[in-house]
């Protein structure tokens, strides 16, 4: 029985050999059998090559994957737990000396020429002698002024419309009432300003926005009053956010940007489109060219767009495409450290070397153009093709297999480079587009901090709405105005435009 087992098994491995000697007994040549079994063997050995390469690279994967964070990929700082390495950035040391740069404008609290009230402190007796001094004249005074807020109370004023009746032809003729003032009770464009602004701009939630009027003025607001002034200061708003949409369209340059948001429980999207001057949200069920359609900026777009490569955006061809660099140096720093990749430590410095010739190109007042010297672009664009095919010949195709075969990490950040390189190259090709898109994670940043406060938008409507409001809030932050301000201007039906034009 055991011979019978042992006969099977070898059967099972050597199945050719024991062909090949069968067929040698019925007159098949030695070496012709050893032939066949080393061909055999060197098969089979080719075959568990392959089955060691894919391991070895699936095991780098999982290694690189655990290894990865906020710092050398596109993962939230959120992420990265208790434990967090001392930071590391790119930035390179400038010449500049600590603290506030010539011409800052500092904030300093400083003595007003004009307080409002004033208090005097006379001097009743003498220090050193205890004699009255009431009726000697001061010869010089010291200030100290304390700033501080006056007791704050709800005002409740009364309009009172007369009803007069004609002693001609007998009928009653009653007064107008002031633009605005529609119900026997309502708030006023002061507090409802306030309540968007603490629950829309502060991100604070309505049950707690409802308790800071309570605390502050004695008069706490029910949620559906904060929801009701949102409301009303949405469609104050959404003339601007229109024409600040048209602005979008029809820009040189835009940043854009989608992130998850959770909406009634479920993961959606927001959108943003950006510019140092200007904000536009949309929230979205789709992440991809769906959404991109129906919030209609990018089909009318044909300037350069900013983004993370995400492929959805490369669907337009009628724009140019500028990459993230921020995205790339954080995988670069993954390949270098996790993969021991060297050309991935060229590759970023050559980068930031680039942005910095850029910088010092932008500040040059007489450089001419909006671009760097011919001689410039040749050395660095020969640079990066030289990095690039460093990194090809240590990354080489994975072994071939009847299905697709699976790159490294590596791999696919060189294929990147390299078929898009004038997308990552754009900032130096035209100095009106930024390095990276920090402009619209920026503008996206405080959309998740909202999220984090208050979990999920309990409707698809409170979504749209925050968005709408929050586009207007945060391009009249980007034109310097105060949020108050601007939100107040809104409920008066005057919103703040960076345009300067007052829609109806």
């Amino acid at each position: 029985m055991k011979r019978e087992r042992e006969s099977e098994n070898r059967q099972n491995r050597y199945p050719l050999l024991l062909q090949t000697s069968e067929d040698g007994r019925a007159g098949v040549s030695a070496s012709g059998v050893w032939s066949a079994v080393i061909e055999h063997l060197m098969g089979r050995i080719q075959r568990l090559e392959e089955q060691l390469a894919e391991r070895e690279i699936r095991i780098r994967e999982l290694e690189a994957q655990v290894a990865q964070n906020s710092r050398n990929s596109n993962k939230p700082p959120s992420s990265d737990g208790y434990e967090k390495p001392k930071p590391k950035n790119n930035r390179q040391k400038s010449n500049k000396s600590n603290g506030g740069q010539p011409n800052h404008k500092g904030h300093t609290l400083e003595l007003v020429s004009a307080p409002k009230h004033i208090e005097k402190h006379p001097v009743k007796e003498c220090s050193h002698c205890q004699k009255g001094l009431e009726h000697v004249a001061a010869t010089d005074v010291e200030r100290r002024q304390v700033f501080d807020l006056p007791p704050v109370e709800i005002e409740v004023t009364e309009h009172q419309a007369e009803i007069k009746t004609c002693p001609h032809c007998g009928e009653e003729t009653k007064a107008s009432f002031p633009q605005g003032v529609t119900s026997a009770v309502q708030y006023g464009p002061r507090i409802q300003a306030q309540a968007s602004y603490f629950n829309i701009y502060q991100l604070i939630p309505l049950a707690r926005t409802s308790t800071i009027f309570g605390d502050l003025y004695g008069h706490e607001l029910s949620e559906a009053s904060v929801l009701a002034a949102n409301q009303r200061l949405k469609e104050k708003v959404e003339p601007v956010n229109d024409e600040v949409k048209a602005a979008l369209q029809a820009a040189d340059v835009v940043h854009f940007d989608e992130s998850g948001l959770r909406i009634e429980g479920k993961l959606q999207w927001l959108h943003v489109a950006s510019t140092p001057s200007l904000t536009y949200y949309a929230a979205h069920a789709k992440r991809g060219r769906e959404a991109m359609d129906e919030i209609d900026i990018l089909p009318h777009f044909c300037g350069t767009a900013v983004h993370d490569h995400w492929r959805s955006y490369l669907v337009y061809e009628q724009c140019k495409h500028a990459f993230c660099n921020s995205h790339h140096l954080r995988e670069l720093k993954l390949a270098h450290e996790e993969y021991d990749q060297p050309w991935a430590k060229e590759m970023q410095t050559l980068l930031l070397q680039i942005k910095q010739a850029v910088a010092t190109a932008v500040e040059d007042a007489q450089t001419p153009g909006t671009c760097l010297d011919t001689d410039s672009l040749t050395a660095f664009e020969s640079r990066y093709d030289s990095i690039l095919a460093h990194g090809f010949a240590i990354n080489p195709p994975p072994p071939g297999t009847r299905r697709k075969p699976k790159q490294s990490k590596p791999k696919n950040l060189l294929d990147r480079l390299q078929t898009h390189k004038p997308q990552v190259l754009a900032f130096m090709y035209d100095f009106r587009v930024p390095f990276d898109n920090n402009q619209a994670e920026r503008d996206v940043r405080m959309v998740k901090l909202k999220q984090k406060i208050s979990g999920s938008f309990r409707s698809q409507d409170g979504a749209q709405t925050f968005c709408t409001i929050r586009s207007y809030i945060s391009t009249a932050r980007k034109n310097g105005q105060r949020i108050i301000d601007a939100i107040s201007d809104a409920f008066s039906g005057q919103p703040f435009s960076p345009f300067f034009t007052t829609p109806e």
